[in-house]
């Protein structure tokens, strides 16, 4: 049986904080002049008036609830960093690797400010991380050069409502100690309203509902939702910028605003009221898609395929018009969208719901020409993928430009944004095909695919090959499936036509040749459509079909 070996660590030296000892020494030496004294004395002004400015911090952690990663004994837990006394302190385990310290501030605020202050055993490496929610941390400094004492880490402007000190490199053989770990705020709790939501309008009416938009507001640290009154009392609450309001009595008005919060509590000022009136005629709504569509040099004084379909559009004069990418042919720049989309489609600008294509991205990669033609009709909610509900319909556009993989930001915010879905019938679009008969079927979409037929999805919209298609419901393995989703190519828009290849599984009905538009017709719980040449000869029609 072998022996137990018990090893034990040198005594821990005592480390002293830095002191003004000798600089007193120093100043005592000088003589006794009257205008060395004077200069003193306007150096110790100028040292008191700083000290002054920075008292106008408030020191936030002190007695806050803190946490740690490991704690040597219960007498040396994280509450002893942020007790405030001078001769208590928190240590983690002797020997850790990584180890953290934590402290809770109770709601997000303005954060200016750290101290740490060290006993002998320190971290050499560490950074200082900020949190919404104690789960989701992000850097504001970190350093590789730390040698013990107090750290007093300035100018940080950020915010959070959990901070914490992250160590990874032991400057002793011992583990991480802290007497206190402060932080600081310039302002205190966060009091600052969100800005007042503007542009309130009816988006569209059933028999016993009023769907809502407006545009959304800011805040120095974030909107968390909107509260949705109706004549005067809160009766729903949104975390976008839409809302439907339903169990209302047709041909009544109601009078609606919205005010936005957030993450503190602070309410914006009511928006400007807007009045809605459920109608029993105002189940239905037109939506006119197209992709594709413009080429340099096409304007409206030219008989060219985007001038053709824009008449097309004015003809049909639809509620909503969804653009599928490619909308500018060939880099989709600021000053090609003005001089040749805009004097076509860009007389329907103020009711486009639009999506980028790869010429919006291929010599553009932020998309800036598409952003800034469209504005917030692009970017409603800070980025190119976004929904809005009119008519008991919920509308998802997407970005094949931008990274559609499981772990994405775009398909994580998809997942989310289904989940939140209150809406009977579901469209998604976007460029890149799944599934085309024609040259250019594209994989990256796949996995919205599957999120969106486990959410049974109804539509999807696509563009990118120069042809309509349409399918029959199918699941994202090209099925068929009667509660799958059914896909409608509509790459029509105007651009030169390309030419199918092989027809693939559940193709119902392939057009190519001519410029043309989809024309949907929507009700709050089915949809039908026509593909619509330029000169009005109806192409292809299906529907009406219920929703899911």
């Amino acid at each position: 049986m072998e022996d137990d070996v018990h090893l034990s660590l040198p005594p821990r030296p005592t480390r002293r904080s830095p002191s003004f000892r000798s600089a007193r020494r120093a100043v005592s030496r000088l003589p006794k002049f009257p205008a060395v004294i004077a200069v003193i004395a306007m150096l110790a002004t100028v040292l008191t008036f700083g000290q002054t400015a920075s008292a106008a911090e408030v020191l936030l952690s002190r007695g806050k609830p803190a946490t740690a990663s490991s704690s040597e004994d219960s007498t040396l837990g994280p509450a002893k960093a942020v007790d405030g006394k001078s001769t208590t302190r928190w240590a983690s385990t002797e020997g850790a690797g990584a180890q953290w310290l934590s402290v809770d501030l109770g709601s997000d605020v303005s954060i200016s400010r750290v101290k740490l202050t060290w006993e002998a055993a320190y971290a050499k490496a560490y950074r200082i991380e900020v949190s919404p929610d104690g789960a989701s941390w992000t850097k504001v400094y970190n350093t590789s050069a730390g040698d013990g004492g107090t750290d007093d880490v300035g100018a940080l402007s950020t915010h959070g409502r959990h901070v914490r000190v992250y160590a990874t490199t032991r400057g002793t053989e011992y583990g991480y100690s802290l007497w206190e770990f402060e932080v600081f705020g310039a302002g205190g709790p966060d009091t600052t309203a969100p800005t007042t939501p503007t542009a309130l309008r009816v988006t569209g009416t059933t028999p016993t509902g009023v769907s809502l938009g407006w545009t959304a507001s800011t805040d120095n640290v974030g909107v968390t939702g909107y509260d949705v009154l109706r004549d005067g009392v809160p009766v729903g609450t949104s975390a976008g910028t839409s809302y439907t309001d339903t169990g209302l009595t047709t041909g009544v008005g109601y009078t609606y605003t919205v005010r936005a919060r957030d993450a503190a509590g602070n309410l914006s000022a009511p928006s400007a009221a807007v009045v809605g009136t459920p109608q029993a005629g105002g189940s239905s709504f037109t939506v006119v898609a197209a992709g594709d569509i413009s080429d340099p040099g096409c304007t409206s004084s030219q008989e060219c395929g985007a001038e053709q379909t824009a008449r097309r559009v004015e003809a049909i004069n639809p509620d909503e018009v969804i653009t599928l990418g490619d909308n500018q042919y060939d880099t989709g720049s600021l000053s090609d969208y003005r001089k040749y989309y805009d004097t076509t489609w860009g007389r329907f600008k103020a009711k486009t719901r639009p999506a980028p294509g790869n010429h919006e991205a291929d010599d553009n990669p932020s998309e800036a020409g598409y952003k800034a033609y469209f504005g917030d009709r692009a970017t409603p909610n800070g980025t190119t993928w976004y929904s809005w509900d009119r008519g008991g319909w919920h509308f998802i556009a997407l970005d094949t430009e931008q990274s559609m993989s499981t772990n994405s930001a775009q398909i994580q915010w998809l997942k989310a944004d289904l989940a939140k879905n209150s809406q009977g019938c579901v469209a998604a679009y976007w460029h890149r095909p799944l599934y085309s008969s024609g040259p250019q079927a594209d994989k990256v979409s796949q996995t919205a695919w599957q999120v969106l037929y486990d959410a049974h999805t109804d539509l999807i919209l696509n563009g990118h090959d120069h042809l309509y298609e349409r399918y029959a419901p199918q699941n994202p393995k090209a099925k068929a499936d009667p509660a799958g989703i059914r896909e409608l190519l509509v790459g029509t828009g105007g651009a030169d036509p390309y030419d199918f290849e092989s027809p693939q599984p559940n193709s119902e009905k392939r057009v190519t040749g001519s410029p043309a538009v989809l024309k949907l017709t929507l009700s709050a719980d089915s949809y039908s459509g026509q593909l619509v040449r330029y000169d009005g000869k109806q192409l292809d029609s299906f529907g009406p079909v219920g929703c899911h």
